[in-house]
């Protein structure tokens, strides 16, 4: 009984601390975006939490947790009842599926970053249903709910690729059907800077994401009598800081500058790049691991601005996207046991491959009829006109930041 109160409470500190990453990626959102749409990206986010809970647990906890059907996607325990015994939990149901929940809305999270400043508030709570119910949740399955990828071998610990490489796909996919804000490319195709309008906000939420990661991944465990958290804690705040080094540094050679924002992503990158590694890899592959990540965001970003050119306003494709991918497959290198550079041979990295290729082939498709459709009917992207002033006063009413107008201070005449 004193094992299962500490492993429960453990589990929800751990949920706490991922509740948190929901402010510091809005503080992201909105610190990378422009003032006229800050509100627009709260009320995004918050709302995309708020529904997300509620969705995730009538539908999408059962179709990621329910008995397989045929290693593809669970069927029964919708509104989270029934025993889930086959699960093996060390923890009360509401525990894991607290724990479950901040997880699955961080996938659409992902996504409204990609498709800021000019996507439809209702498509957005749309979409948000689709992928908490159904396209997260399928990949999920596939990976912890005793599906065809678990029972290949694939491992990813934490959610590079069951979290952030969905997230990362269907945000590739939604800001390609959505276009680009305007103003974002030159006639010739060139991308053109639209800067945020509080990179210090952008900041907080880097640093409440980072601590939020400490939930993210020694959480995974499910226990708090499992030491290992420990390493996994070390692993994930090593590869972070690696990560902002080198983004820093790469920056600075690259554009003769250390630019804040590419740092700041590079903490970032190497959150994700570790995610799915973190409780088999050791301290110096971390390093490694973060490192890459930090180059491999500046590359991301660029390829898919000057070669996609697709508008991602807060470098979340890159982000979650690619360094989802990337960090799935360094597991197939670093991993002390099975991994390439540890004597295991290429049957892991291929199993590994095999995942991020199946996750892309199930989210890209999925994604794409479900931003399709959300077009052909409640229609995806705003006015131009709308989007011009500001989704804060076209969608919402509002301006956030309604004393900041410069307002004629002289007296009234009589």
């Amino acid at each position: 009984m004193t094992e299962m109160a500490i492993d429960t409470i453990w589990v929800l500190l751990a949920s706490f601390l991922v509740f948190l990453m929901h402010a510091g990626f809005t503080m992201v959102e909105t610190g990378f975006t422009r003032a006229k749409n800050a509100g627009n990206i709260i009320m995004k986010n918050f709302m995309g939490y708020s529904s997300g809970c509620i969705v995730y647990t009538i539908a999408g906890f059962a179709v990621m947790f329910g008995v397989t059907r045929g290693g593809l996607f669970g069927a029964d325990g919708f509104l989270a009842r029934g025993e889930f015994a086959h699960l093996g939990l060390l923890v009360p149901l509401p525990a894991f599926l607290i724990f479950q929940t901040v997880f699955a809305a961080t996938a659409a999270t992902i996504v409204s970053g990609a498709m800021a400043e000019r996507t439809r508030f209702g498509a957005y709570l749309v979409y948000n249903v689709g992928i908490t119910a159904f396209i997260y949740p399928v990949v999920g399955h596939w990976v912890w709910g005793g599906g065809w990828l678990a029972q290949i071998g694939f491992i990813d610990f934490a959610g590079s690729t069951v979290v952030h490489s969905v997230g990362g796909w269907a945000a590739l996919t939604g800001a390609w059907i959505l276009g680009p804000r305007i103003g974002k490319f030159s006639a010739d195709g060139s991308p053109n800077a639209i800067p945020g309008h509080n990179i210090v906000l952008g900041a907080l939420g880097v640093f409440i994401l980072w601590f939020g990661w400490f939930g993210f991944n020694p959480g995974s465990t499910l226990s708090g009598l499992d030491l290992t958290i420990a390493q996994i804690a070390l692993n994930t705040n090593i590869s972070a800081a690696a990560g902002a080094v080198m983004a820093m540094a790469f920056s600075w050679l690259r554009y003769g500058r250390p630019d804040v924002g590419l740092t700041l992503n590079g903490a970032l990158a190497g959150l994700v790049g570790i995610t799915a590694g973190c409780a088999v890899v050791d301290l110096a592959a971390s390093v490694l691991i973060g490192a890459g990540a930090g180059i491999l965001i500046i590359l991301g970003v660029e390829f898919i601005e000057k070669v996609l050119r697709v508008d991602d306003p807060v470098g979340a494709v890159a982000v979650h996207g690619v360094c989802g991918v990337y960090g799935t497959l360094m597991v197939g290198l670093f991993a002390t046991e099975g991994g390439l550079f540890y004597g295991g041979g290429t049957g892991l990295l291929l199993v590994q491959a095999a995942g991020v290729l199946a996750v892309a082939a199930w989210t890209v498709p999925t994604a794409y009829l479900l931003f399709k459709a959300i077009k052909a009917t409640v229609g995806l992207r705003v006015p131009a006109r709308e989007e011009e002033e500001g989704l804060d006063l076209g969608e919402h009413g509002i301006e956030a930041y309604a004393d900041f107008v410069k307002r004629n201070t002289q007296p009234l005449a009589g």
